[in-house]
This record gives structure tokens, sequence and C-alpha cells, in this order.
């Protein structure tokens, strides 16, 4: 698998009902730009408790990187706290919640699961701009579709991406 890392396909990760409403309202929000940001928790506990939205440094529609400063902020501020990235977060404004050979080259949270929004309109659009999105049962855990929202979701560990096989067994 390279580098020796193992994904993990029994770990389940638990987000609050209010961090996925706030990261699906920061994408369409940023839209047609990608939003970025993080959900962070204690050191070494894999529990994400406090959502943080980032600026996205190259307002694009194709591409994110962390505002610096903020960034450097970010950091300080873990370091005090005791707290860590859980969730590296982003939107794709044009594709399916699929990371990009650029989302998994750039993926550098070792400890983190990476989770993308997509914006982008399907073929299932309706008139009301709403969309109906059916799951995809050919992963598991971490990717679901979210019909109230019409928003794709899609999270992977940065184990998985590494290893970026496309196909995982559920257990």
């Amino acid at each position: 698998m390279g580098r020796g890392i193992t994904p993990s396909v029994t770990a389940v990760l638990k987000i609050a009902r209010e961090h996925v409403d706030a990261m699906i309202a920061h994408a369409r929000e940023d839209h047609p730009d990608e939003a970025c940001g993080v959900i962070v928790g204690p050191e070494g506990s894999d529990v994400p408790t406090r959502l943080i939205r980032m600026t996205n440094a190259e307002r694009s529609p194709t591409f994110f990187r962390f505002e610096p400063q903020e960034q450097f902020a970010l950091y300080k501020e873990m370091s005090t706290t005791g707290e860590e990235i859980v969730v590296v977060y982003h939107s794709h404004t044009a594709t399916e919640a699929y990371p990009s050979r650029t989302d998994i080259s750039l993926a550098s949270e070792p400890q983190a699961h990476y989770l993308i929004v997509s914006t982008a309109e399907s073929d299932a659009s309706r008139g009301d701009g709403e969309r109906t999105l059916l799951p995809d049962r050919r992963r598991c855990g971490h990717r679901g579709r979210d019909r109230r929202h019409g928003i794709a979701l899609e999270s992977r560990s940065l184990a998985e991406l590494a290893s970026h096989t496309g196909e995982t067994r559920c257990q």
C-alpha cells in the first residue's frame, strides 16, 4: 500500500448535524469558488467538535488553499488548546464529491479525514434547484448523499487517499 499506511474501513467518523449543515452552507455561500475549512477536536480523539471556516486564499472555482495567516493562527491556537485537525473540508463546484489528483497530492494532515462537499449541478436537478442524489453503495462508511440539501458528501482518511483504490469493503 505504499508508505506502510493501512486504511481503516471499520472506523466511523461521526460529524454533528450542525457541522454538516455549516459545511453545506459555507459551500453554497462561497460558490462559485471552492469553500474550505476544518473541524478540530481534542488531540488524539478523532472526535470533531469545533468547525472553523477558512478563507480560500486562491478565490478559485477549481482549487483551494488556506489563507496563510489564518492557518498560522489556527495552528498556534490548537497548540495551546490541545486540539488537532480532525476534518479538512472543501467544496467542488463543478465536479462530484470525489478527490481529485490535486486533492490527493496536497493532503498533508495524516490524522485528518478529508471531506468534500459538491455544489455541482447534476442531471437529477429539478426546476426548483433542489437535487435528489441517490446513495453510491459501491463505497462504505463515509460517503453519503444528503437528499434534504441535494449535496453530495465524501470523506476519506489520508490513508484511504494514499491507497486510492476506488473501492472499499465495509465490515
